[in-house]
């Protein structure tokens, strides 16, 4: 599965062109899943036949792009001016290497060095931008064009029990479903949904969850990690989870709040099954796919369980590979134990 995560995470699929990732998916899959389609938005969706044991239309959904840039015009001196793909901390972004274009062009993020820069006032990124080593507004031209999308120039790698990349969000939430979608069958047909563009809006999930008009919706996600030494001085010293404290479950954030039907049965066949977990944070910010699923059709039990990941939205995050497996097992766990009357108010 390491493999398969290394082969997702370095592949280029920033919002709106995640084709090299939905090409990866569908040679995972195929041989697993029935009904295979890919809708006009470009999500990819398939069902995992289930024994016919419990009688739910169960969608599981984890986004495949990723957060990145845009090119939006040239400058005369043969440097590429550029627009945030996704949501970016312009404070990571000077000194970054990045790909450019359908040809990966190499190039950096322009900064001044130290000795030019006493200033401590952060750079906005309409200021910044991209240096390819072109001498002039036609070079430029010539290796790439507006609209063509920016990747950090980033390769996943192994550190001890945790991993190091760009993309874990959400490459590592695709990952763990095609993981469980290859496993035994569960109870329920499994409708799963490999969505786009969740960076820019969660458009995908809002598609794919009008196609599948599920019973229940469970969403695979990354999460934000902040566990690291703080300011003793900062008054929020919020951690939003713990690396290595297990998978994550969301009771609430900015677009949604968790069924606690769900939330109750997680956490019961955690318990069970002595599956590590935790819970997220709900003060701070950030959606997920389950913001659109939960408010589609008449509405849709939905509930997110996470991957902790340190630097989120940065060419370099960390996950922690227990974490990840964890997150499998809890899953598994879960629907194997799922039935109608898990609904039950």
């Amino acid at each position: 599965m390491t493999t398969l995560l290394r082969e997702l995470c370095d592949a280029i699929g920033v919002s709106g062109d995640e084709d090299a990732v939905r090409d990866l998916i569908l040679n995972a899959i195929r041989d697993h899943v029935t009904d295979i389609r890919i809708d006009a938005m470009g999500n990819v969706l398939a069902v995992r036949r289930g024994t016919g044991a419990a009688d739910l239309r169960v969608m599981a959904a984890a986004h495949m792009d990723e957060v990145g840039l845009m090119v939006k015009g040239f400058d005369s001196d043969g440097t590429i001016r550029f627009a945030a793909v996704g949501g970016l901390d312009p404070r990571i972004l000077p000194g970054t290497r990045v790909l450019v274009g359908p040809d990966r062009v190499p190039g950096v993020i322009n900064w001044a060095p130290i000795h030019l820069n006493s200033s401590e006032r952060t750079v906005g990124i309409e200021r910044l931008r991209i240096d390819i080593g072109a001498s002039s507004r036609d070079s430029a031209q010539d290796a790439a064009s507006p609209g063509d999308r920016i990747a950090f120039d980033s390769h996943l790698v192994e550190l001890g029990p945790t991993v190091r990349g760009k993309a874990l969000d959400d490459r590592a939430g695709c990952a763990a479903l095609i993981a469980l979608v290859q496993g035994e069958p569960f109870p329920f047909d499994l409708h799963v949904a490999f969505t786009v563009q969740e960076e820019v809006g969660l458009r995908g999930a809002r598609v794919a969850a009008q196609r599948i008009q599920p019973d229940i919706a469970f969403v695979l996600e990354t999460t934000a990690c902040h566990d690291l030494p703080q300011d003793p001085d900062e008054p929020d010293q919020t951690t939003i989870t713990r690396l290595g404290a297990g998978p994550a479950i969301t009771v609430m954030d900015r677009s949604m709040i968790s069924d606690q039907r769900l939330v109750r049965h997680l956490v019961a066949v955690a318990e069970a099954e002595n599956i590590p977990h935790q819970f997220r944070s709900p003060q701070h910010a950030g959606g997920t796919d389950a913001g659109t699923i939960h408010l589609s059709s008449g509405g849709v039990p939905s509930v997110v369980v996470a991957n902790p990941c340190r630097y989120l939205h940065s060419p370099q995050s960390i996950m922690s590979l227990s974490d990840f497996e964890n997150q499998i097992r809890l899953l598994r766990a879960a629907w194997m134990a799922l039935t109608p009357a898990t609904l039950e108010r």
